[in-house]
């Protein structure tokens, strides 16, 4: 989560717990009895529906999309753009001290397709087969706190019926039906609260950063595998800018020769320094220039041009 979203959660939370704060105080939404039924309630659904892996998998995605940087579809251009104009200068076996260096798994995966120099039609096999299963992950983790959105308001619900239970018999015990009525009301309050406020959002922010992660795969697998089919980077920054919306296209082309750039200076000076060290291993000395350069004519003035100032007398 960046820093405005943030600082949106935080402001408009405030903003809502300030409105419970001005009709009556925050002390008088509060009952334990009441929250203990709505999440007991909860987490037994929870622990009937799924095994304790997937639900303990779901919470840390959960986690990780609130926490964790994803990289943009522009941050995956610039680096595809760099892998083909340096395996294109330097050669595809030159990308394998890149490979150790990337953290992203599924981009990791794919540079080792590459270096390892398999087909086009295996590295889309092999490359589709881990993002339908990275979806389909992703999903099970989305199903999760869906259950728990959808059964939050039920048991909410519960605690006002057991909360209505207990007032009709205590009707004649003042204490047990002031003691039974916010267990009542404030039961549906917390399940609607934490299933539109919590549960559901953090399953749709689930699916927002699964949508987001396919792009930036496709957006792998497609640059991948121009790069195995040796194609221009040109070609392949024209093609990978139409996943892009129209206002991060630009500057690409100029991203792309500052690369190019780069890689070709590189490669002069490493040529350079190869040949230099051959000729100190050889023994060859470079010839010592001992010429001595001839004195240039001087332009002379025309006769014409030529003004001399007459001399004054001496007093």
């Amino acid at each position: 989560m960046n820093k405005k979203n943030m600082l949106g959660v935080v402001l408009c939370g405030a903003i809502f717990v300030g409105g419970f704060w001005m009709s009556g105080g925050l002390a008088v939404y509060w009952n334990l009895a009441a929250f203990v039924i709505v999440v007991a309630g909860l987490f037994a659904a929870l622990f009937m529906s799924y095994p304790y892996a997937r639900i303990r998998t779901a919470f840390l995605v959960a986690r990780s999309v609130y926490t964790e940087r994803q990289p943009t579809p522009d941050d995956i251009v610039r680096i595809l753009l760099e892998l083909s104009v340096k395996s294109r200068v330097e050669g595809v076996l030159s990308l394998e001290a890149v490979r150790q260096k990337i953290g992203d798994t599924f981009l990791k995966n794919a540079v080792t397709f590459l270096v390892d120099n398999y087909k086009e039609r295996d590295i889309r096999e092999f490359l589709n087969t881990e993002m339908a299963f990275f979806r389909e992950r992703r999903q099970q983790s989305e199903r999760v706190f869906q259950t728990l959105a959808k059964a939050a308001p039920a048991f909410g619900v519960a605690g006002s019926v057991i909360g209505l239970i207990g007032m009709l018999s205590g009707i004649h015990d003042t204490q047990a039906l002031v003691a039974s009525i916010p267990v009542a009301f404030v039961s549906t309050l917390y399940g609607v609260v934490l299933s539109n406020m919590f549960l559901a959002p953090i399953a749709e922010s689930i699916n927002f950063h699964t949508g987001a992660e396919m792009l930036n795969q496709k957006l792998v697998m497609e640059g991948i595998i121009a790069i195995a089919k040796e194609q221009n980077s040109h070609r392949l920054e024209k093609k990978l800018t139409s996943f892009l919306s129209p206002a991060e296209r630009e500057g690409k082309a100029e991203l792309l020769k500052s690369i190019t750039k780069k890689y070709i200076t590189r490669q002069r000076k490493a040529a350079a320094a190869q040949a230099e060290a051959a000729e100190q291993a050889a023994g060859v000395e470079r010839p010592f220039n001992d010429a001595v350069p001839m004195p240039q004519p001087r332009e002379m003035p025309s006769e014409r041009a030529l003004r001399l100032a007459p001399i004054g007398r001496a007093v």
